[in-house]
């Protein structure tokens, strides 16, 4: 699995994508959170606080993810080396979780310059050193979640195709379905009993951004990423 974790690895940054892709997620987020006159610039917001960050960058990971796992699988199907991994002396479930730890590796890479953003609204704060540390913590860790999630669901969308382009659309509606497609079917379907919204990724990162670390919202986050990852390693079966 390690030798698989160091191949991934030596992909991304042997070749400009590992820092291109990187450097895309800061330019936009940095754009949209500092530059961009809106409702999620954190400087006309008028709290010292990360809201308008924690909002978009989910929404930024339901593209940003599939395009870093969409050649993880489709490549080695279109150029005949699956055989030739498969050969080797290392589990089916080590060459998946050697390539969904290489991805996530990298998107954890892309967050931690936004640790910044910590620093930089505590200090614009009035006073200063008022902001919320313990939703902001928990805000992190939902990302973690939800960049997890996101990386097993587009890790099985490149086994379904050859085709880079392809792999990456299904991730990307994949991802989109489970994070906001239960909400917008809550809107039109209502239940006495079960909130349809529980079963979207959106409602349980909300949770854990509140700063309150939930099993139940852990268990699920987990649950999903296992759940493709095993997905993912039926198809390679």
């Amino acid at each position: 699995m390690i030798a698989i974790l160091r191949k991934e690895l030596n992909l991304f940054f042997a070749s400009p994508v590992g820092y291109l892709v990187i450097s895309v997620f800061l330019v936009i987020n940095g754009l949209f959170l500092w530059v961009f006159k809106g409702d999620f610039n954190i400087l006309n917001a008028g709290f010292a606080d990360l809201n308008s960050f924690f909002f978009v960058t989910p929404w930024f990971f339901i593209f940003l993810i599939p395009a870093i796992t969409m050649r993880s699988f489709s490549d080695e199907i279109r150029l005949g080396t699956i055989e030739i991994l498969k050969t080797k002396p290392i589990s089916n479930w080590e060459i998946v979780l050697g390539k969904y730890l290489g991805s996530f590796i990298l998107i954890i890479l892309a967050l931690l310059p936004t640790l910044t953003y910590v620093y930089t609204v505590n200090q614009l704060g009035n006073p200063i050193g008022n902001l919320d540390f313990g939703s902001t913590l928990g805000s992190y860790f939902g990302l973690l979640f939800l960049a997890g999630a996101f990386t097993s669901i587009g890790l099985f969308a490149s086994t379904l195709s050859n085709n880079q382009i392809v792999s990456f659309i299904i991730g990307g509606i994949l991802c989109f379905l489970l994070f906001y497609g239960f909400d917008a079917m809550a809107e039109l379907i209502s239940f006495d009993n079960f909130q349809l919204a529980n079963l979207g990724m959106n409602n349980h990162f909300k949770s854990i951004s509140r700063g309150v670390i939930d099993s139940n919202d852990i268990v699920y986050f987990i649950s999903v990423s296992y759940l493709f990852l095993y997905f993912t390693k039926l198809k390679i079966d």
